[in-house]
Formats: C-alpha cells, structure tokens, sequence
C-alpha cells in the first residue's frame, strides 16, 4: 500500500504564489510518473502538471510559464511551485502517482486527498 499526503494549498490573491507538496509512502520499488491535476466546480479533473523518472516535464497550456513541476526521487516528493496565480487557477488539487511496488512489480495508480487553492482578493 501507498500513501500520499499533500499539503499547502490556501488562499491568495491574484499574482501570489503558492507552493504544493506532496509525499508517498509505503511499499515503494520506484515511481514512474508523479503529477498534479485539478478539478474546479463543475468542471472535469484535467492534468496539471507531470514529471516522469527520468526528469521530463509536460504543463498544461494554461499554467506554462507560471507553474513549475519538481521531484526529489531519494524522498519520494513531488512539488507544484505556482506563480503569477489566476482566479482561474481555483480548484481542488490532486498529486497523482504511479508507483510500481517493492513487493509485486507491478505498478499501481494513487490519488492525494486533495487539498484546496483559492486565487481571489
């Protein structure tokens, strides 16, 4: 089993920033893909941002230039660094995870609680 706890959404004004953390534990042989998504009130949840193993990067269009993806594979963290912040950028944001396990192999999807950002004045 994995685990994952987010932390540091919050509420800020528009052109703030705002740091997201999230952790996984557990039976943990590797992470092939960590990412944050977000869903907005009747809205679907859509990718946000991913980082795979090996470094790569890809944004959605809206936050490119605004939102920085990074990993730290020894503790097994993803962070979302979100700049120059939008009204649009309100949602719930989830840490996704694809992690294969120490004791199977195979790999398995996880999802964070999820925690809120508010962009408003």
């Amino acid at each position: 089993q994995v685990q994952l706890v987010e932390s540091g959404g919050g509420l800020v004004q528009p052109g703030g920033s705002l740091r997201l953390s999230c952790a996984a534990s557990g039976t943990i042989f590797g992470i092939n893909h960590m990412g944050w998504y977000r869903q907005a009130p009747g809205k679907q949840r859509e990718l946000v941002a991913a980082i795979i193993s090996g470094g790569s990067t890809h944004y959605a269009d809206s936050v490119k230039g605004r939102f920085t993806i990074s990993r730290d594979n020894a503790k097994n963290t993803v962070d979302l660094q979100m700049n120059s912040l939008k009204p649009e950028d309100t949602a719930v944001y989830y840490c996704n995870v694809r992690v294969v396990s120490i004791t199977t192999r195979y790999e398995s999807e996880y999802w964070g609680q999820g925690t809120q950002v508010t962009v408003s004045s």
